[in-house]
């Protein structure tokens, strides 16, 4: 079987594996790395070059040039990424509740870790609700392995795993804050 045949599941527009395992045809990408790094960075783009090399090591597609925004959404949206935009916007309530609640740097970074690969893999075309969780369970697991709290927060709800995030403070979305050095990995060479 050809890599393109081992990916084929994966691409925009299809689906991967219901059960959000990774194929046993695919060779394992868990990276202790990636782990590693996901329990250390200290801001948003650590955490998203943690999402863009998970998903450039499993899926093999990337896309440069996304930006970051927060905004006070209603608490039962995670983060928001308009099709066809550059700009993934954040819901800062949820942020601030969960930065509150979290016990651990690396619990909190899977949070924002598992939103992020969310609306970076809309950003690649996974535009389905279904079809995207399912990609970032997918993308998660192959990429920290099954055990890693990353996985269980992808392949589970974010709003079952911390009620508390219901109660958080919502807003409208009108006013959006970018968050300066995003993707600084795509900008490095122009942007200093």
């Amino acid at each position: 079987m050809n890599a393109v045949s081992l990916l084929s599941p994966l691409l925009p527009g299809s689906t991967p594996p219901r059960d959000a395992s990774v194929p046993p045809a695919v060779p394992s990408t868990v990276s202790n790395d990636l782990g590693t790094r996901l329990a250390r960075t200290q801001d948003y783009d650590g955490v998203f070059a943690i999402v863009r090399e998970a998903v450039r090591r499993t899926l093999h597609l990337d896309r440069p040039g996304l930006g970051l925004g927060l905004s006070h959404l209603p608490s039962s949206v995670g983060a928001y990424w308009p099709v066809t935009g550059n700009l993934i916007v954040l819901n800062e309530g949820l942020v601030s509740a969960m930065r509150s609640h979290a016990k651990s740097t690396l619990e909190f970074n899977a949070f924002v870790y598992v939103v992020l690969a969310h609306e970076y893999l809309h950003s690649l075309g996974y535009l389905g609700e279904p079809e995207v969780r399912r990609a970032t369970a997918w993308v998660t697991r192959a990429a920290f392995g099954a055990d890693h709290l990353a996985t269980s927060l992808a392949e589970g709800d974010l709003w079952k795993l911390y009620p508390f995030l219901q109660e958080a403070p919502g807003g409208d979305g009108r006013s959006v804050r970018v968050v300066r050095g995003f993707d600084r990995e795509s900008t490095a060479s122009y942007i200093r």
